[in-house]
């Protein structure tokens, strides 16, 4: 009851104490009396009540009085409901009328009870009855009042209908319509206590859509929304009935697989959602086709509560993701312990940056029949004081994934165009310099306008800049975020002046019909092929028809990695023009570059001494991971 009620009721208790004290008991209507017979003040409040009001004789439980609202309400004239009894105006809705007496007999007015009452037409109407005991003299009498709750009822049912509906949206998500996170928040662990008390085995699944953020920038979040949707139905048809899908966010899904009797279960169950989600979904009567890389963890194995289930589960989807996306994989502590290390060398790359220690060394491309320095190459280097060199293949799939390869290769842009400035001012002869760029760095930064400013800025022409992208970051069809794909990119880029070279050419897409419809200017043959080349008669074989096919395009072969004379002699027995390895020179900073730069042929006999000699430098290019 509210606190109006409670008062009301009050008033009510206190109008019946009135009423049926000594000196009004005598004056209680009988039959045939009306409200003007009697001019006592409580007599008119009693019959002029808003509440209902039912007085009966404590021993036989028959009618005495009753309140014209109550007559209304019931639909009896006094002197119909005069000779009934207490049974005939209430019922207990359970049929205990035992019960029901012994608390019409003995009523508690601080504890009110629902009751049924009767109507004379038969309706039956909820409601809230009070009593009260009076001791007139020898006689005692109940009084009692009586409030319609089937409003209030019906104003509560509202209320909770209302609040289980503002539950729903905070707790699921609404585009989906799965549970969200903070669904997720109250359920895990309350699964997990049910696993403890069991001892059966929980597994948590962190799914994440492989490459949906292409999907979503370049087909647009309406396309990417309608995905979603379809992707969680696929994921919730997978799954048992009582299995929990949980939508975290973005593109990022969890699964509760409750009682599960082993790991190959959980394995079989990963699996179809790897095999559901590969199929590809209609959106807008074209296909979209997205995988989805899982992580799993086991309970109690890998985890025994809600963040280190998760947090291992993540750990397993980046797993996953390393290993070529479109599969699932289970926790270990292995790969705990690489996540660590992953976000310590984040955490020591960020400080790098900060602190100015990436450096930017060159390694010449050679001329195969002059020996002439043609071009350099910038590798970046990480040097940590105290420690030395952080080989490259441990920090650049970082920088990729965490976005700072954005500003590592700016810098080295940067320090490209500043050095070639400086070699040129101090008399050297200018030769190309060859920047390796990110596919990253080419959807997220406007590489344009930022060679135009620097190549103004150091006075030198963007003809003397070579850009190095790998297969996978120009022939995929990506847009940035102003909608350009890569291809009118690189064409801008081309209008400049600057040249497009085609790094590690072979280990990527290989589209032939790239090259065909792009202007290329350099294939560099990938290192892989190079190494076994005297030895290898397939690797022999796919050298030569690179060559053979670049030739006939006009466009000049780089062979990468030459470290040996019978490397080198067999490439120039094959046509091939440029080549670049140890076998000609390591790579040198800045100020160990001038030597390059005489324009006169490389002297060999005194660079082979320095053969894998320079740690990295087998691995020092700027690498693009696959997306």
């Amino acid at each position: 009851m509210n606190q109006v009620e409670i008062a009301l009721a009050a008033v009510a208790a206190a109008l019946l104490i009135a009423v049926a004290s000594p000196w009004v008991w005598a004056r209680i209507r009988r039959p045939g009396a009306t409200a003007e017979s009697t001019s006592d003040p409580c007599r008119a409040a009693f019959e002029q009540s808003p509440n209902c009001i039912l007085m009966v004789d404590a021993e036989t439980l028959r009618i005495v009085d009753a309140n014209p609202t109550l007559l209304r309400t019931l639909g009896y004239t006094l002197e119909e409901i005069l000779p009934l009894d207490l049974s005939r105006v209430f019922t207990d809705q359970s049929d205990n009328s035992e019960a029901l007496l012994r608390k019409l007999r003995d009523p508690n007015p601080r504890m009110p009870f629902q009751v049924g009452q009767l109507c004379k037409n038969g309706t039956l109407l909820n409601v809230e009855i009070r009593g009260h005991r009076l001791d007139l003299n020898t006689r005692h009498v109940l009084a009692f009042t009586t409030d319609d709750v089937s409003v209030r009822r019906k104003i509560e049912a509202q209320l909770l209908e209302k609040q289980q509906h503002l539950d729903h949206l905070a707790h699921h998500d609404q585009l989906t319509g799965l549970p969200n996170r903070l669904f997720l928040a109250v359920h895990l662990p309350t699964a997990i206590e049910e696993a403890r008390h069991t001892s059966s085995i929980m597994a948590v699944l962190f799914l994440d859509l492989d490459r949906f953020k292409h999907i979503n920038d370049s087909r647009g979040h309406e396309t990417g929304d309608k995905l979603l949707k379809a992707v969680a139905q696929r994921i919730r048809a997978t799954v048992r009935t009582e299995d929990v899908v949980v939508r975290m966010g973005g593109d990022e899904f969890i699964v509760v697989l409750k009682t599960v009797r082993s790991s190959e279960q959980v394995n079989d169950t990963a699996a179809r959602i790897n095999e559901a989600l590969s199929a590809p979904v209609p959106v807008d009567g074209r296909p979209l086709v997205t995988t989805v890389s899982i992580g799993v963890s086991l309970y109690p194995r890998d985890g025994a509560n809600m963040g280190e289930l998760l947090r291992h589960s993540d750990t397993a989807m980046y797993q996953a993701k390393d290993r070529g996306r479109n599969n699932f994989q289970l926790f270990s502590p292995g790969m705990d312990r690489k996540l660590k290390e992953r976000m310590a060398i984040e955490t020591s790359l960020r400080n790098a940056l900060q602190r100015q220690q990436l450096d930017v060394h060159y390694q010449p491309i050679i001329d195969i029949q002059t020996n002439r320095v043609v071009a350099l190459e910038s590798l970046l280097r990480w040097k940590v004081p105290g420690q030395g060199f952080v080989p490259p293949e441990k920090f650049i799939a970082v920088a990729e994934e965490t976005g700072l390869i954005v500003p590592i290769g700016d810098i080295v842009l940067a320090r490209a165009c500043e050095d070639m400035a400086r070699w040129r001012d101090s008399g050297s002869t200018p030769v190309p310099i060859a920047v390796n760029i990110s596919a990253v760095q080419l959807q997220r930064s406007n590489l344009p306008a930022t060679i135009l400013r620097l190549t103004r800025q150091h006075g030198i022409r963007p003809s003397m800049l070579q850009l190095e992208l790998t297969e996978s970051s120009v022939f995929e069809r990506r847009e940035n975020r102003s909608g350009e794909s890569n291809e009118d990119a690189v064409s801008r880029l081309r209008e400049l002046g600057v040249r497009i070279a085609i790094d590690d050419f072979g280990t990527g897409y290989s589209s032939l019909s790239y090259l065909k419809r792009w202007r290329v200017d350099y294939l560099k043959i990938d290192r892989s092929f190079i190494r076994d080349l005297v030895t290898d008669a397939s690797d022999l074989a796919i050298v030569s028809a690179i060559i053979a096919m670049a030739r006939h395009l006009n466009i000049q072969v780089v062979a990468e990695g030459i470290e040996g004379w019978q490397q080198l002699e067999k490439i120039r027995q094959l046509g091939c023009g440029l080549a670049q390895g140890f076998l000609f020179a390591k790579p040198a900073p800045e100020d160990q570059c001038h030597r390059y730069l005489t324009g006169e042929p490389l002297d060999l006999t005194e660079e082979q001494e320095h053969q894998l000699s320079d740690f990295g430098a087998t691995t020092g290019n700027l690498r693009v991971a696959n997306n």
